[in-house]
């Protein structure tokens, strides 16, 4: 089934940070990140999802992660770690505030939507 569409609260939260407001905005992350048409590659694979079933996980996210490790040549586990500690992957990933887990770490759990 398709992914949820990802909306952000637009509040602020005193007590987390979103990820734009710690991290250069002219990294290579981040410039690479406003390049990329996430809207069109959600649109492309849209089709190969099922009508049924439980919602996938987010277009960016996983299109991201993939980036990500075949970027800087990690592994499945490499990029997992990595993303918990570094707030450029997950500003890449598209989070809205800074994670401290990885969304797949909580049992049952899925990116949220």
């Amino acid at each position: 089934m398709r992914p949820k569409k990802h909306k952000t609260t637009g509040s602020n939260d005193l007590f987390r940070a979103r990820p734009y407001q710690i991290i250069n905005l002219k990294h290579e992350l981040a410039l690479l990140a406003g390049r990329i048409d996430w809207d069109w590659i959600d649109g492309e694979i849209a089709p190969l999802y099922s009508a049924n079933g439980r919602p996938g996980i987010e277009t960016r996210f996983m299109i991201g992660l993939l980036l990500l490790k075949h970027i800087y040549g990690l592994s499945d586990e490499g990029a997992r770690e990595r993303w918990v500690h570094d707030p450029y992957f997950q500003f890449f990933t598209g989070e809205e505030f800074f994670q401290r887990t990885h969304p797949a770490s909580t049992p049952g759990c899925t990116h949220p939507a």
